[in-house]
């Protein structure tokens, strides 16, 4: 999924580009510095599984104080930081300065176009590059709605943040990956960061929020750091999610309170290892009655019904000696039972076999 960091780098690429070619749009006389408006740009990166997404970029156009739809209207920036980006090269919160307080009118900044070269790859597994296309229907640049009012006296900063995941897409059985990019832009007037770490860091580890039903995330980087962008303010809970292969336990840090414009730390989040465990299953013989099967962990219970076939399965169960109860159901004229001295071990299933309950 790294790939889809590259292509993050790319529109961050592009709306720096746009910001440059603005300057030199809508430059005003230095008398006029307090009537104007200045934006920054900066680029992120959403997670991606993959080795690297490079982008190839040629040029930025935007429409400014120009809501229409159509073709006309658009004006080259005349890029300056054209080239081939690894969109993955962000990440732990870093991110990619673009435009610096460029200037410009109070107006309404509507949309940024960026055109793509052919040079635009990903590559997987250690493997070779393997081409990206650009569906024709892209060729002519990507569109990106932005719609936003620049007051002046305002300094903006937006973060163009680059979901990788969703911008690259395999055509159906021919093999080819097609890059149809999806960017979220968001700034610092309307949004905060929320930035943290975890401990142990030696795997991958993804944090994330939601977002008006969506997610944002991003992978820590080699130091455990990672930082949330273009979160609203609001109160979220951010689950932390390690590589199953980690052998570590997820984690919630519930109540972070997001302040536009600031970035709110939630330090270090240690992570616990997932207890090893087991299972156990049994049989009821006796026939029409539903037992609950139970045991105590850690001080709560752990319960099963059984099954038509009268068995019940006890499942992610510590490893340790256990008492397993079985209660038959009220009204059954059945006795309650326990077994003493369970034992269950690590990735098996412990059986007792046929039970009979009088």
């Amino acid at each position: 999924m790294k790939t889809l960091k590259s292509i993050k780098l790319i529109f961050p690429a592009l709306l720096l580009l746009f910001v440059f070619s603005c300057n030199n749009d809508f430059n005003a006389p230095s008398s006029d510095m307090d009537s104007m408006s200045k934006i920054s740009i900066r680029l992120s990166d959403n997670p991606g599984d993959f080795d690297n997404v490079f982008i190839d970029v040629l040029d930025i156009m935007i429409k400014y104080n120009d809501d229409s739809d159509d073709n006309n209207g658009w004006q080259s920036l005349d890029a300056i930081n054209t080239g081939v980006y690894d969109l993955l090269e962000l990440t732990g919160g870093i991110d990619v300065l673009l435009v610096d307080d460029y200037q410009l009118p109070p107006g309404t900044l509507n949309q940024i176009r960026l055109v793509l070269g052919e040079d635009n790859s990903v590559v997987c597994d250690g493997g070779d590059p393997i081409l990206l296309r650009t569906p024709s229907a892209q060729q002519s640049g990507l569109k990106l709605k932005v719609n936003h009012e620049l007051e002046e006296g305002f300094t903006y900063n937006f973060l163009l943040d680059f979901n990788v995941d969703e911008s690259i897409v395999v055509a159906g059985n021919s093999g080819n990956i097609n890059l149809k990019p999806v960017i979220r832009v968001t700034t610092d007037v309307t949004s905060g960061k929320i930035q943290g770490a975890v401990n142990p860091f030696d795997f991958q580890v993804e944090a994330s929020v939601m977002v008006d039903g969506e997610t944002v995330a991003a992978y820590a980087d080699e130091n455990g750091v990672f930082m949330l962008n273009g979160v609203p303010a609001g109160t979220y809970s951010v689950v932390i999610t390690p590589s199953e292969a980690s052998g570590y336990a997820g984690a919630v840090v519930d109540d972070v309170i997001v302040v536009n414009g600031e970035i709110t730390d939630i330090g270090t989040v240690e992570l616990e290892l997932l207890p090893v465990t087991g299972s156990i299953t049994g049989t009821i013989t006796n026939e029409g009655v539903v037992v609950t099967a139970s045991v105590m962990v850690d001080g709560e219970e752990v319960t099963a019904d059984t099954n038509e076939q009268g068995v019940f399965l006890l499942e992610n169960i510590p490893v340790g000696v256990y008492t397993v109860t079985l209660t038959p159901a009220e009204g059954s004229g059945l006795t309650a039972t326990q077994m003493n001295n369970v034992e269950v071990t690590e990735n098996t299933v412990t059986d007792l076999g046929e039970i009979t309950l009088i």
